[in-house]
């Protein structure tokens, strides 16, 4: 589905709240409940306000990794490649046989802009990264996807090498701990699991002394699917049996569970799916849409998407089309901020 508007520069965040000298939780809150058709307008401080003791607020420990690297040289040399262009790799998700989904990507032509996607490369090429490793491409995946592997172990590579991947919207490179959460604690995700961005010790304080529970999953999120509406690829999710049994003890007990962010509801609807006795673990290819309904999850904190963003699709699962229609209306009129530095929206049954 699609949000029929168009999203204009001036309402992109263009930098983390902190830039302007104001606090992570300084952003707006956008809440919606689809039992009233009701929209409302607050501050992400207003959040343990919202939520009621006995809920339970699940959210995504999977911390950044500084998940792109730039390309040194193209093996073999008479391979057609494009010259002087900021040729780079952006590693995205970890296959189970060692190989890594990876995009390449181009400099859109002023660095301070991000990059494009490549659709060039071959079978069989090898890319020359800082610090000697070389990476084979071994096929395409997707459209603007590869398999591919790296010469040594990646995260420590990428740890040591990388920077955080960044798009044109996003003005100037900020280092890696501005695309951590607070929960962050398992390096996996290529990009920030961002919806949870705005959560900082003091909100989680007052979450827990409210009666709120506070339980992780883990999703390792992939490169961002918006820039071709891709559906959704497999990502790498665990949900801790402590975590299963709090889900089922807040639904028994009539409590409400709220996930923090799109990665959170599809790692907990996965694991609804699995037969008893089965681990909550491994790969999903899950995709949750309006047609495939809501098993767990009673409600979700999320960032703004894109008006043809695949997520939408998920957000209608929770609000309908008419509802989220008027959200994002609502979110363009009062100038609210897209992307992961941006301001966020809850809805609540």
């Amino acid at each position: 589905m699609s949000i029929p508007f168009d999203l204009p520069r001036m309402l992109e965040a263009h930098e983390p709240p902190e830039a302007r000298g104001a606090a992570r939780d300084d952003v707006a809150l956008m809440v919606s409940r689809s039992h009233e058709g009701a929209i409302s307008h607050h501050r992400f401080a207003d959040v343990p306000g919202l939520l009621f003791p006995g809920d339970l607020l699940v959210v995504n420990n999977s911390g950044t990794l500084p998940a792109a690297v730039p390309v040194t040289t193209v093996l073999p040399v008479d391979t057609v490649w494009p010259e002087d262009s900021g040729l780079s790799v952006h590693f995205s998700t970890a296959m189970p046989d060692g190989a890594w989904l990876i995009e390449l990507r181009l400099d859109g032509g002023l660095k301070e802009h991000g990059t494009v996607p490549y659709r060039g490369g071959r079978e069989g090429d090898q890319l020359l990264l800082p610090g000697g490793a070389l990476l084979r491409l071994d096929r395409r995946f997707t459209g603007r996807l590869w398999r591919a592997r790296l010469s040594t172990a990646v995260v420590p590579y990428l740890i040591r090498y990388g920077h955080p991947i960044r798009y044109s919207y996003v003005h100037r490179s900020w280092p890696v701990e501005a695309y951590q959460t607070v929960f962050a604690t398992v390096p996996g995700s290529a990009e920030m699991p961002s919806a949870a961005r705005p959560f900082s010790p003091e909100i989680v304080t007052r979450l827990v002394s409210r009666g709120v529970t506070i339980a992780p999953i883990t999703l390792h999120t992939g490169v961002s699917s918006l820039e071709d509406d891709e559906e959704p690829y497999p990502e790498v999710y665990d949900v801790p049996p402590a975590t299963a049994r709090l889900v089922a003890l807040t639904r028994a007990t009539g409590g409400r569970i709220i996930a923090a962010g799109t990665t959170v509801v599809r790692a907990l609807e996965t694991a609804a799916l699995a037969p008893p006795g089965r681990p909550a673990s491994g790969w999903t290819t899950h995709v949750v849409t309006p047609e495939t309904g809501l098993r767990v999850v009673d409600g979700l904190l999320t960032g703004l998407h894109e008006p043809r963003s695949s997520h939408l699709r998920m957000l209608a699962a929770f609000a309908g089309e008419d509802l989220l229609g008027r959200c994002y209306a609502a979110a363009a009129e009062r100038g609210y901020r897209w992307h992961e530095f941006g301001d966020v929206h809850l809805l609540l049954p």
